[in-house]
């Protein structure tokens, strides 16, 4: 009797304890944001932006490493000017689609390539998430790929800063519109940048924002996520965050597709741009997800990740 009785007892216990971390992940609530972020990547080396043809009819490669000037050994774009300042002919080590090259510069020429020259990536995205008990934040909702080196970036360190909306190029079908946006870099920053994933950037949030924050919410699971009528918190003048309606028409594989719905948006926009990708989606008083692209023959059209598998993807 004592081994049936002790064995009706643990199962229960085991069961409870398999469930706890479920239940306690189904009420975690985030604080939705949508406020244009600019972001800046400091990358681990010198790179060339793009082409430059050279006096001696060699190109530079773009995303060349600048490795080193002179023997000056170079990691920082203030590296390159310091060694660039010295005078006469100057010998360049690069390293160019896996071999090292050495390059010999004319010092006006020298000065002249270091214009092309980078160390850090710069974009604008929206702010999906604030974490109340972490203090951590996710933006974005896809990975940061910088534009010369077509692949994420190696970077040592990041800032996120408040963004304000200047102007709005329309999407048309077949031709993505985007935000015009000046970064206010000369206010604190919002928050470093730990993490660039498939799922979105992912840091500390260092109370940089002067205004107060919104409610946090609770998040929605796919199983709760409904076809039809959401919204969705983004910015599209100055850095005002407003609510515009869309329809969900898919659910599936912790992703989202939906169709924007809100004249006034459609107006502005033309539907999804470039920039809004981050933009916190709700249903229902509930956390939803975040936009992460746009479809380029119907800019009414967007694609998104539940918030749920993009807080999952953060650690």
């Amino acid at each position: 009797m004592y081994r049936r009785w002790r064995q009706f007892v643990i199962l229960p216990m085991l069961i409870v304890l398999l469930f706890m971390p479920v239940q306690a992940f189904a009420a975690k609530k985030l604080i939705p944001m949508g406020e244009a972020i600019g972001i800046q990547l400091q990358l681990s080396h010198v790179f060339v932006a793009h082409d430059v043809l050279l006096a001696s009819n060699q190109w530079m490669k773009g995303g060349a490493v600048i490795e080193k000037i002179n023997d000056i050994s170079v990691k920082t774009l203030a590296d390159a000017k310091k060694a660039v300042a010295q005078q006469g002919q100057q010998k360049w080590t690069i390293k160019s689609e896996g071999k090292e090259i050495t390059l010999d510069l004319q010092e006006k020429e020298a000065k002249h390539v270091i214009s092309f020259l980078k160390d850090e990536t710069d974009g604008v995205g929206t702010l999906t998430y604030i974490d109340p008990e972490t203090k951590n934040y996710g933006a974005l909702g896809h990975q940061i790929v910088d534009s010369t080196l077509q692949e994420a970036p190696v970077f040592h360190a990041g800032s996120i800063f408040l963004a304000s909306i200047q102007q709005i190029r329309k999407s048309i079908p077949g031709q993505p519109g985007y935000k015009i946006s000046s970064i206010q870099k000369h206010q604190e920053r919002l928050g470093s940048i730990d993490k660039n994933t498939v799922y979105g950037i992912f840091g500390r949030w260092e109370d940089g924002y002067q205004q107060s924050l919104p409610k946090a919410i609770e998040i929605m699971h796919e199983k709760d996520i409904k076809k039809g009528k959401a919204e969705i918190y983004t910015a599209i003048e100055g850095s005002k965050v407003e609510t515009f309606t869309i329809e969900i028409t898919k659910v599936e594989n912790e992703r989202l597709e939906f169709i924007v719905s809100d004249e006034k948006l459609i107006k502005k926009t033309g539907g999804i741009l470039q920039g809004m990708s981050g933009s916190p989606i709700i249903q229902d008083g509930r956390f939803v997800g975040a936009v992460t692209h746009m479809f380029v023959e119907e800019p009414k059209k967007g694609a998104a990740i539940t918030v749920a598998e993009m807080l999952k993807k953060s650690t």
